[in-house]
């Protein structure tokens, strides 16, 4: 029942924030446009619910093709790749804002386990049955394993708390997410990259 209520909230929420923000959509879409050569959103393939493969939106907070160049997925602290804007607007989150749309469209929630990429920590098939059980869900914006820890916690540990979200999932539970959430980005706590979250033996 909660997953059909969870639904509708996601729509009239991502909707209603689509408006608010509207405002701000159109100023940083300016800056990153005319600070750096490139798309101002940008898309990436991830692994929904169920693990189907759809593209994730953000604001382009890094040069343009800069998967291709530097470090890899990890993007940590004085990055060179990370644009001047890119890292106002990752520091304080604003770079998830399109992912409304993600939400909006069906792909997404704006709690649930984050959408991972399609190859790290590894392929969907490399996942034992307990580890994906967190696709049985469409990911979020936020989510458990993000309000303990973020950025700087082991995969082996962000999918157990993943699985537990899943296992778990109430309003309550919800409600006590985006409290959390909303102190670490007012605080802009674990927002970046430490080092390397994966290990051999994190499977």
């Amino acid at each position: 029942m909660y997953r059909f209520v969870k639904r509708f909230l996601d729509i009239f929420l991502s909707i209603f924030a689509l408006i608010i923000t509207l405002p701000l959509d159109i100023v940083i879409a300016v800056i990153i446009k005319a600070t750096s050569k490139g798309p101002i959103i940008f898309k990436q393939e991830r692994l929904g619910k169920n693990g189907m493969v759809f593209k994730m939106y953000k604001f382009r907070s890094m040069i343009n093709n800069s998967e291709h160049e530097g470090s890899g997925v990890y993007s940590g602290n004085g990055d060179p790749r990370v644009t001047s804007i890119g890292k106002f607007i990752r520091k304080t989150s604003i770079d998830e804002i399109p992912q409304f749309l993600n939400i909006l469209k069906g792909q997404m929630s704006f709690i649930g386990p984050r959408p991972v990429l399609t190859y790290h920590p590894w392929p969907y098939d490399k996942y034992t049955n307990e580890q994906k059980k967190r696709f049985n869900v469409r990911p979020g914006i936020t989510g458990w394993a993000q309000v303990h820890g973020r950025k700087t916690v082991e995969w082996s540990q962000r999918l157990k708390y993943d699985v537990y979200y899943v296992n778990n999932m109430t309003l309550l539970l919800d409600i006590k997410i985006v409290f959390k959430t909303i102190k670490q980005v007012i605080l802009l706590k674990e927002n970046e990259n430490v080092g390397k979250t994966v290990k051999k033996e994190d499977k």
